[in-house]
């Protein structure tokens, strides 16, 4: 019996230094996000080969609408099918209706090919006032890449689309129509998320049965630990309010996969309104995700976030940028 007792003690003693130490990790790299700017990343080309300097997201806007698309190694068929789909709605949009303006900012995320090349195309072809590309010196992960380009916006309205094209483009009018229902909107501020959540039938029917595990465990992970009430925090499709944007994306840490869902966090943290809104979504081959592996860092950030936020490593105010 005493045997047993001595057991348990040292059972507990050691689950207590491991939470002692998780507790130290999670603190001593807290702080480890960069956010200063390499002298190259705050300029844009113009399409006669000057260098101007990226506006802040602090200014006031003066455009309709951004549209940030983070992009790694896309120089192949499908960021330009997707940069095609978006620059020809957004300027039959503008035929429309002339008083709407945009702009179009492509991230790349240090990427070893020629996706700025490919980028750049389309900045000749429409103009930099209406396509700039924003070069990555090194790769700080999707996350990073959004919050890079959205710091760097100038519309009243900024949204977050994938290069691969997942979702169609026209869909923006379902984001901004769960939008405009959001009231009222403290402050002017308000999200609006693109959701996959409808096709979850679909996809469990066409996935293995250790996809829809590590899926189903993600999903619980999220409202366990972060977010409640959004069913889909992870479609890359997402509507910020300009004041949403800048209130959420001062605040943000991860920059990785996982980044939605701290932002997410951050927005309920604040009370600021999010809609659901059901958009048309297609698998594209060539995913970066490798599932096993993206789960597990994906569920290290989600508990991180959580511990960090709860222990003062992390706090609800602004990081500061260069």
């Amino acid at each position: 019996m005493d045997f047993l007792c001595e057991i348990v003690q040292a059972l507990v003693a050691l689950a207590a230094l491991g939470f002692i130490v998780v507790l130290i990790m999670a603190h001593v790299t807290a702080g480890m996000v960069n956010l200063t700017r390499h002298e190259k990343e705050k300029y844009f080309l113009t399409t006669t080969g000057e260098k101007e300097p990226f506006p802040s997201l602090h200014d006031p806007h003066s455009r309709e609408l951004s549209v940030v698309i983070p992009a790694y190694n896309e120089e192949l068929e499908v960021m330009p099918v997707m940069l095609d789909e978006a620059t020809e709605y957004l300027e039959n949009r503008q035929k429309q209706n002339p008083s709407f303006t945009y702009e179009v900012i492509v991230v790349d995320d240090g990427s070893k090919d020629k996706t700025t090349e490919v980028a750049m195309r389309y900045s000749k072809k429409y103009g930099s006032d209406k396509v700039r590309v924003l070069t990555l010196v090194t790769n700080r992960g999707k996350g990073g890449a959004v919050r890079m380009g959205t710091l760097s916006s100038r519309g009243k309205f900024i949204l977050m689309a994938d290069a691969d094209g997942a979702t169609k483009f026209c869909d923006i009018e379902k984001v901004e129509a769960g939008l405009d229902d959001l009231d009222p909107k403290p402050e002017n501020m308000a999200i609006s998320c693109g959701s996959r959540a409808h096709l979850e039938d679909d996809s469990v029917a066409q996935r293995s049965m250790f996809r829809t595990f590590l899926m189903y465990g993600f999903h619980f992970l999220v409202w366990f630990f972060c977010v409640r009430g959004i069913k889909d925090t992870q479609c890359g499709f997402k509507l910020f309010t300009r004041e949403a944007a800048l209130k959420t994306f001062s605040c943000l840490h991860v920059e990785r996969w996982a980044f939605d869902v701290e932002l997410l966090y951050i927005a309920q943290c604040f009370k600021i309104p999010i809609a659901e809104v059901a958009v048309n979504w297609t698998e594209i081959e060539g995913s970066k995700l490798v599932p096993f592996w993206s789960w597990l860092q994906m569920g290290r950030d989600l508990f991180f976030i959580r511990l960090r936020y709860l222990t003062g490593a992390w706090k609800l105010q602004s990081l500061k940028s260069d």
